[in-house]
């Protein structure tokens, strides 16, 4: 340790107490952290690349400080995509300091890293007052039974209106229309029922059956008038 010539020629001034860092809620317990190794917990961050082309969602289920769990979602970008199946590789194994430093390639994926290690390392976790944290695997309850991310996709013009084209239940094949022309219900088709079904070999009328629900006014009684295909009308 190199100290000024100043430094050298102070004196020494006692130091007074020292509580050390404030606790913060960790797996349903209180935990003065001082190493990575002291940091547990399951959390997100989002993140975007500096065009703001594309976004990311990373999760993180980390205990004593390792990744032990990774699951990263994108939109919007096809090249964040394929530095995602990098990161999901990269990523679990690591400590938190580690992957805070790692290069994930993408700028989205690397800024929900960031994102992420801010609200671990201060206690703001999905798990923070869950005794024993969340089980390795947990990340998977995002994806719902069928593993498939829950995107959005919503498409409209002032001239034409709106079209759902892709919601939380999956992808919309029809939208229903009341006489006002107001959307007042969809069709739509679950793609992780609808793969689910495939590989059973069930044939594609019959998977795709299997797969289509609605949700809304769909029929007449319930006064929908007519049904689009947002894709094509």
């Amino acid at each position: 340790m190199i100290y000024s010539t100043e430094v050298q020629n102070m004196c020494c001034v006692a130091k007074g107490p020292n509580h050390g860092p404030a606790p913060i809620p960790e797996e349903g317990k209180w935990v003065k952290a001082k190493e990575i190794k002291d940091i547990s917990g399951m959390t997100h961050g989002i993140g975007w690349c500096a065009p703001q082309q594309g976004a990311c969602k990373l999760s993180l289920n980390v205990k004593d400080g390792i990744i032990e769990e990774a699951l990263v979602e994108t939109i919007g970008c096809s090249g964040m995509t394929h530095s995602a199946a990098m990161a999901s590789e990269i990523l679990p194994g690591k400590t938190l300091l580690e992957a805070l430093n790692t290069d994930l390639v993408c700028d989205a994926i690397n800024t929900a890293m960031r994102e992420l290690f801010l609200q671990i390392v201060y206690g703001r976790t999905q798990s923070a007052f869950s005794e024993g944290g969340l089980t390795i695997g947990a990340g998977l309850e995002d994806l719902g039974k069928g593993f498939v991310s829950q995107v959005g996709t919503l498409y409209g013009t002032k001239a034409k209106g709106t079209r759902y084209l892709q919601l939380t239940e999956g992808y919309i094949t029809k939208m229903f229309l009341d006489k006002n022309d107001q959307v007042c219900g969809y069709q739509f088709v679950h793609m992780g029922k609808l793969m689910d079904a495939l590989k059973k070999d069930m044939s594609n009328a019959d998977a795709i059956k299997a797969a289509t629900g609605t949700y809304g006014r769909t029929t007449e009684e319930q006064g929908a008038v007519k049904s689009i295909d947002p894709r094509k009308e």
